[in-house]
């Protein structure tokens, strides 16, 4: 007997909101109208690469193996940064001192996407999801450091929990610019029982 609930592919409209790229080894990022994408990510941030090196994210492998880059881009919705910040009890949180890269608005739970999904622009530039991110107390320092709110260090992991965003990388290169109405591909989905 076939106990799976199977949910159909779609596909959702979206809108980029903002744009952002870390031109050094800070993650914090700096507004763009438009990004040019290649396989290797945003050329000149911090997180571009076709590979990059394990950490304690993969305990797995031995911290600095060279691996596959799936964190080329980081992924945000305008809509959950609001629910965040009304969380943490600020005003606002802006996508880029968290390091984000796009700032997508009108997903409905974007954090909560399945992997697989892609991002589709109308130049042809795909993106693929990787996972979501989990928050991190260097997130939250940095919003403590641009609210100056030092409790934010602590308080960003669990108010930003299922809401930190995505983790993506280029599957198709391109130019992607704020305004872009872009195609979110949602593959057919089913819960892994064992």
């Amino acid at each position: 007997m076939d106990t799976v609930e199977r949910l159909p592919a779609r596909n959702i409209e979206a809108t980029v909101a903002w744009l952002g790229f870390a031109p050094t080894d800070d993650f914090v990022t700096v507004p763009a109208d438009s990004l040019n994408l290649t396989y290797a990510g945003i050329p000149g941030d911090c997180h571009a690469g076709l590979t990059r090196k394990s950490t304690s994210r993969e305990p797995w492998y031995p911290r600095g193996t060279p691996m596959r880059n799936e964190r080329q881009l980081s992924i945000l919705s305008v809509e959950e940064l609001a629910e965040v910040a009304v969380a943490m009890e600020l005003p606002q949180i802006e996508g880029a001192w968290i390091g984000g890269n796009i700032v997508l608005t009108g997903v409905p739970s974007l954090s909560l996407l399945p992997p697989r999904t892609l991002l589709m622009f109308p130049s042809g530039a795909t993106v693929r999801i990787d996972g979501d991110n989990g928050p991190c107390r260097s997130s939250g320092k940095s919003i403590a450091a641009a609210t100056n709110r030092p409790e934010a260090e602590f308080s960003f992991v669990k108010a930003a929990k299922y809401k930190r965003g995505l983790l993506g990388w280029v599957e198709r290169e391109g130019t992607i610019s704020v305004g872009d109405s872009i195609a979110v591909r949602i593959w057919e989905q089913q819960l892994y029982r064992f």
